[in-house]
């Protein structure tokens, strides 16, 4: 069995603190107790990114396919209104004119006001209205299209995957993707020209000038996760550990099983008082195995029988 590899009765003890990148702990102190023990923890080396994370922590099956958009609905709906429809999100987001391309700016994080919204929204529902697609504000910018079963939509980029990246390269190829690219022009067409957009620019605020089409499909038949609490303000990860049977809150408890969402902490003192907790729980046998997943790909497993690793160095900590 590899080190990092998992008993059925070790994953059901485990908690995961799902953490930014390291960079974002540049030049602080990692207390001695805490860099012994980690330290001693078996290192590994996974995909880098918040998707990658996500995806290495929840299993929806069968595999092959991440269906956000379906699952984050499913966190309102009852399971016999998502049937048999396939959902999709379609996000405003803002493309920056880039040397000939155009770059995603902003995702979920424009500060549109519900007014808005609503108002960006109407002129776009008769046109996914044409092709029998029902366009849904969950929130300001939490769109969705609810979209007849025989829908055949193709493979959507997440978000996360082109934040920054010239926008081009991200869209859909083959013959399925030709009518929904045409629909994302016409879409584009009608934001840019938007008075709402307008008056954002003025007020020198970022347009909501495209769609992020993302996150399509049906309920899976089942969804692999976390046993245990999840903690998590997210509703993307809210949605899968649902899936997945787990607890799903806000409140944070490192003694228990479960995962912990740090994502958007910047406090290295904040996690290593998690971290402590959870080592005293490692110690009086509540978990088996204590896992901190940056989002860089650097992957600690703390276990119990590592403290007779003595002969191994302090972790180095996070180098200014």
């Amino acid at each position: 069995m590899a080190p990092s590899a998992r008993t059925p009765g070790e994953a059901a003890q485990t908690l995961v603190l799902l953490l930014p990148a390291r960079r974002h702990f540049a030049g602080q102190a990692v207390s001695p107790a805490i860099a012994r023990a980690l330290g001693r923890a078996v290192t590994v080396r996974a995909e880098a990114g918040e998707l990658a994370q996500l995806r290495r922590t929840f299993q929806p099956l069968p595999a092959g396919h991440w269906p956000s958009a379906v699952l984050i609905e499913a966190l309102e709906r009852p399971e016999q209104d998502l049937q048999p429809f396939l959902w999709l999100r379609a996000d405003p987001v803002w493309l920056r004119p880039d040397l000939g391309t155009a770059r995603l700016m902003a995702w979920a994080n424009l500060g549109l006001a519900a007014e808005e919204a609503d108002a960006l929204a109407a002129p776009l529902r008769p046109l996914f209205g044409e092709f029998g697609h029902a366009l849904v504000l969950r929130g300001p910018e939490a769109w969705v299209l609810q979209c007849p079963p025989e829908t055949r939509l193709p493979g959507f980029p997440h978000p996360l995957a082109a934040l920054g990246d010239d926008a081009f390269p991200h869209l859909p190829q083959g013959p399925e993707a030709r009518r929904w690219r045409s629909l994302l022009g016409e879409a584009q067409m009608l934001l840019h020209q938007h008075p709402v957009n307008a008056e954002r620019q003025r007020r020198g605020l970022p347009p909501a000038n495209s769609l992020w089409f993302w996150g399509g499909g049906r309920l899976p038949d089942r969804v692999e996760g976390p046993a245990g609490r999840v903690a998590t303000a997210d509703p993307e990860l809210a949605a899968y550990a649902r899936a997945a049977g787990a607890e799903v809150g806000t409140g944070i408890d490192a003694t228990r099983p479960g995962l912990i969402d740090l994502r958007a902490e910047r406090r290295w003192a904040a996690v290593e008082a998690l971290v402590a907790l959870g080592r005293s729980a490692l110690g009086q046998g509540a978990l088996a195995r204590l896992v901190l997943d940056f989002a860089d790909g650097e992957v600690l497993h703390l276990m119990r029988s590592q403290r007779w690793h003595v002969w191994k160095p302090p972790y180095p900590g996070f180098p200014a």
